[in-house]
């Protein structure tokens, strides 16, 4: 099901990354009085009510001349592009200005459903002056302060309005996604697997305008594979962006049960990739990393020692992630990826007996005790699991204000030892004795 898009459109300085912090609930837009702290779009998924949908921060629009503001306004040009709803956001104590009016000239050429939020209305004093920003022209006006809470709640149910509640989706199906930079070959190695003669495809329509969703059998098991490159839009402006590519593939991220992150073998691993990477970790999804472009590799034996690792090193946090070396152009080595999607969905939904889980949590326990802090010690109870994808276990203790992240990962990697969870993250939820779930 597609997960709708909202973006925070505005000038600089009026308040849209700590409406943003507020929305999402983490702070994660840095906020500085600074205008034009935000230069990039930065993309947050938020949960209210049955509803889910993306936010997107985008840096503040000012006609003045700065060295940055082309590239601001291009990405602000992305970002209501993607958007299902705008969230234009106004200063209530400054009033109406040459910028506002210019982001006005933008939103109206979109005719995407706008909300103007009237930020910064904690004052009386401003109660004069919130009537001028009707003449901007929209239907929807919302008095709100990010830094106060007042008036989010409202922007939330306005903002859910046309939007669908979340719905399950039939878990029958293994969803994978192909996810990555531009020009890494995501749209190569999607024809190059269904190329395959064991597959049988049948393409239908995808559920997002960016993505074509397609169903197909591979040996015995339904699959569906989310592509989401090769659907760019013309111009400099999409090709200029690099960024642009990140919100589509959280898009297909959500989607997926496994996530395949192409890597290009001519240039190497940058930034990016561990930026999206994070992304399908943080949607707790299963994860293969796929290094395309095999065939431009001369001495494959002694780059592949190389390669595995440069991984190592560049994606620590997914250490348990499988790498595929390939060639979508030639074919070779196409064969070892579906495999290695299966493992990665099958381990990522793998349930472990009450009994056998609590033996290997509490002789680790046993193997290696944590230290004492000031003058106590971290008591592990009772372990269970809780859910799949990922695989989520609760872990009962006396105080799980003791718990170190060292000792976390210990249990994780013991975990580990134990049973094979290749492909998938695992989470640890530590409980106080009694507490609820």
């Amino acid at each position: 099901m597609k997960k709708p898009v909202v973006a925070l459109l505005g000038r600089p300085n009026v308040g849209k990354s700590t409406i943003f912090n507020r929305l999402v609930g983490k702070k994660i837009s840095i906020i500085e009085d600074t205008p034009g702290i935000t230069r990039d779009r930065i993309y947050g998924s938020v949960t209210y009510r049955d509803y889910n949908f993306h936010l997107i921060d985008t840096g503040g629009i000012d006609l003045e001349n700065m060295t940055f503001n082309d590239v601001i306004k291009a990405q602000a040009e992305l970002a209501i592009d993607e958007a299902d709803v705008v969230i234009f956001v106004v200063d209530a104590k400054e009033g109406l200005t040459t910028n506002d009016f210019a982001v006005r000239d933008m939103l109206m050429k979109s005719n995407k459903p706008v909300i103007v939020a009237i930020n910064k209305c904690d004052s009386s004093a401003i109660k004069e002056t919130e009537y001028e920003f009707y003449e901007l022209g929209f239907d929807t006006y919302l008095k709100v302060s990010g830094e106060n809470n007042i008036g989010i709640y409202e922007l939330l149910e306005e903002i859910i309005k046309n939007f669908e509640p979340v719905k399950e989706e039939d878990t029958n199906k293994l969803k994978f996604s192909i996810i990555g930079r531009p020009n890494v070959g995501k749209s190569s190695l999607v024809n190059a697997l269904l190329n395959e003669d064991r597959v049988i495809v049948s393409e239908v329509a995808g559920t997002t305008r960016d993505a074509v969703d397609t169903n197909f059998i591979y040996h015995g098991q339904d699959c569906v594979v989310i592509d989401t490159a090769g659907m760019r839009k013309k111009g400099k402006v999409y090709e200029n962006v690099e960024r642009y590519s990140l919100l589509r593939s959280m898009k297909a991220i959500d989607r997926s049960d496994v996530c395949c992150l192409v890597i290009n073998a001519e240039e190497g691993i940058i930034e990016h990739d561990k930026h999206i990477a994070g992304y399908a970790i943080e949607a707790g999804k299963a994860i293969v990393l796929v290094v395309n472009k095999w065939d431009t590799v001369n001495d494959k034996d002694s780059e592949m020692r190389k390669w595995k690792k440069d991984i190592e090193n560049n994606f620590q946090f997914i250490s348990y992630a499988p790498v595929v070396f390939l060639s979508a152009k030639t074919h070779k080595r196409i064969h070892t990826l579906m495999p290695e999607i299966l493992k990665a969905y099958e381990n990522s939904r793998r349930e472990i007996k009450t009994s056998v889980l609590n033996d290997v949590i509490m002789d680790a326990y046993a193997l290696n005790l944590p230290p004492s802090y000031k003058g106590k010690r971290l008591k592990i109870y009772f372990s269970t699991q809780v859910k799949t994808c990922p695989p989520t276990f609760n872990i009962q203790v006396n105080s799980k204000g003791l718990i170190h992240f060292s000792y976390e990962r210990y249990l994780e990697n013991k975990l580990r030892e134990s049973f094979d969870f290749t492909g998938t993250p695992i989470v640890l939820q530590f409980k106080n004795k009694g507490e609820n779930n």
